[in-house]
């Protein structure tokens, strides 16, 4: 699943075919590493979509917009400047490395045609978008990189750019057989590792798809490896680095079941390409008609959830902060309780003592008598210095004090375990948030509950939001709450009493409601369907089974004081399912 050479090559090529020429209609910075170029062809606009984003940095076109912030960044405005309205003349990828160069003619402020250069770096952390003049001298970058910071280049304005060699790999499209055999043969390693190690743009993936193109077991040492063994990997190398030159692009991403393992710009017959394009059977292919349309449709939920991690950190620090607090809370008052585990056996000792105390002796220790609770003989440690009345008045005071101890800690540990699961809920909430809206109302719960503290002239906060709405097979519209204000919203105001509800059993989750509508009663279908987004939606989705508890509406209640979210009811169905939603439709976000 990487983002090598071989796939910007690809991009490359179909930026090359609907870009060139086209003019900068508008430069927009969606995020803090993020571009959205809008370019205006004579066939219409097209949209190109460059991150830098650490652990997902993208590059593709795409027909998405993007709202952008009500302040244009430093860089934004920088790019606006000398880039507005300037026309895209060269896009290319030096070698096979991640880089893709876009030229670009614009006229300065004396009305003189000048050229700029563009440079996208797709490198993990150090992924970044670098402004270049026509010198290579660094105008800007999005995101700059000081010598405190990387003591092999520095990317400021006023340096000059140059790719920095961290790697001694060779150019696999200029690459000979004797080049290609030393190469490989110096590296003792399987031979798929001492391909993508030697190799510029070479992943994991693609190299072992040369190994089985080749006949070859990719985990074989490479001085296991025959000259006839070199001879045919060779040759499927060949014939990749021809399909990269002639840009016979073959976009697919390989399923296992309905889970895409890979995607590669050629195609992966170890996998089965060309055996199956339903990508819900075991080791299939489907094929795409773009590497744009892939990337999109691969990493788009995956893009989403990166984003939506980063603006929900802090909102995650504190409630993991107050989990861990509560937590510890919890877990000291349980050992508490647990002392207080004798009150009762020092009640029974006072009692015997009431009863039997004038058998003890003077002095004595401990005292002999019959439990008539349980018709076995004790034995009651004494204070040898007190009378059998006294060590009665004290073992009753022990029990008194530990009895109040234990009425009023389980008062508490009842509200810290309420509060342990009201946040786990909003952790789960955190974890289903898709959108920034989403994210405002668990803020405002984390407010209304004083983990934030409000801010005196703050407005409140237009909620957006809605829940997730589903369609049944069968035609049943299915309502998912994303957050603990949604789940009642849901199950008090918007379900009537015939409607059916779900929810994880004893675990956080969402609240789940079918509309039963005119129809008498639900199909086993729509309940499974329900029952699987109850699954999905909850802290459990990635266990093989969830018990998922259902009952109508009506038979659910709030108590009185409950936290958001919190219900009861106690009459119910049950059942065990997977979370594999992937079947049940969206009607809308």
């Amino acid at each position: 699943m990487a983002f090598d050479g071989v796939t910007i090559a690809n991009i490359v090529s179909e930026l090359n075919r609907e870009l060139i020429g086209g003019r900068l209609y508008k430069i927009a910075q969606p995020e803090e590493d993020e571009l959205l170029l809008t370019i205006r062809q004579s066939n219409g606009q097209k949209r190109l979509l460059i991150s830098a984003e650490a652990s997902l940095p993208l590059l593709y076109l795409t027909e998405t917009n993007k709202p952008s912030p009500m302040t244009a960044p430093n860089f934004c405005m920088l790019l606006r400047k000398h880039l507005q309205n300037g026309r895209i003349t060269e896009i290319s990828q030096p070698g096979l490395e991640r880089i893709v160069r876009i030229g670009i003619e614009h006229l300065d402020e004396m009305g003189d045609l000048r050229s700029k250069t563009l440079i996208v770096e797709i490198m993990g952390k150090h992924s970044n978008i670098i402004f270049c003049n026509e010198d290579g001298i660094i105008i800007d970058s999005i995101k700059r990189v000081s010598a405190a910071v990387s003591s092999i280049r520095e990317v400021l304005p006023g340096k000059p750019y140059f790719v920095a060699l961290t790697q001694n790999k060779l150019d696999a499209l200029s690459t000979d057989y004797d080049e290609f055999h030393t190469a490989l043969a110096s590296k003792p390693q399987p031979v798929y590792k001492a391909l993508y190690g030697s190799f510029t743009g070479i992943s994991p993936v693609l190299a072992q798809e040369l190994c089985y193109e080749s006949g070859l077991d990719g985990d074989r040492p490479t001085a296991a490896l025959a000259e006839n063994d070199y001879r045919n990997l060779y040759q499927a190398f060949t014939q990749m680095t021809t399909a990269i030159r002639e840009e016979h692009f073959t976009p697919n991403i390989a399923y296992t079941k309905d889970n895409p393992v890979e995607f590669c710009a050629l195609p992966l017959t170890m996998y089965g390409y060309g055996k199956n394009t339903d990508s819900t059977a075991a080791d299939s292919t489907i094929t795409y008609d773009s590497m744009s349309s892939l990337v999109e449709h691969y990493y788009a939920r995956k893009n989403t959830l990166t984003r939506i991690r980063q603006k929900s950190f802090d909102l995650r620090r504190i409630v993991q902060t107050a989990l861990e607090r509560n937590v510890k809370k919890y877990d000291l008052q349980q050992r508490q309780i647990k002392d207080t585990e004798k009150r009762d056996l020092y009640r029974i000792y006072g009692e015997l003592l009431n009863t039997y105390g004038y058998n003890a002796q003077p002095g004595a220790k401990s005292l002999d008598a019959l439990n008539y609770y349980t018709g076995e003989t004790i034995t009651i440690p004494l204070d040898s210095t007190m009378t059998a009345t006294e060590n009665a008045k004290k073992y009753f005071e022990k029990y008194g004090k530990l009895k109040r101890t234990y009425e009023a800690l389980s008062e508490l540990t009842k509200e810290v375990k309420d509060e342990i699961e009201h946040l786990e809920s909003i952790q789960t909430a955190l974890d289903i948030a898709l959108h920034e809206e989403d994210l405002a109302q668990i803020k405002e719960e984390l407010v209304e509950n004083g983990y934030i503290r409000k801010k005196s002239n703050s407005k409140k906060q237009k909620i957006t939001s809605k829940p997730f709405h589903y369609i049944s097979s069968d035609g049943f519209h299915i309502y998912v709450g994303k957050n603990n204000y949604q789940n009642d919203e849901l199950t008090f105001k918007f379900a009537t009493g015939n409607d059916w509800w779900f929810h994880a059993k004893q675990m956080p989750g969402s609240h789940v409601i079918v509309k039963l509508g005119n129809a008498q009663e639900l199909p086993d279908r729509a309940f499974e369907e329900a029952a699987r987004l109850a699954a999905y939606y909850s802290k459990g989705r990635d266990q093989e089974k969830v018990e998922i508890d259902y009952v109508q509406k009506k038979h659910v209640k709030k108590p009185n004081g409950g936290k958001p979210g919190f219900v009861v009811y106690y009459t119910n169905y049950s059942m065990a399912i997977d979370s594999d939603i992937s079947g049940i439709q969206i009607a809308d976000a």
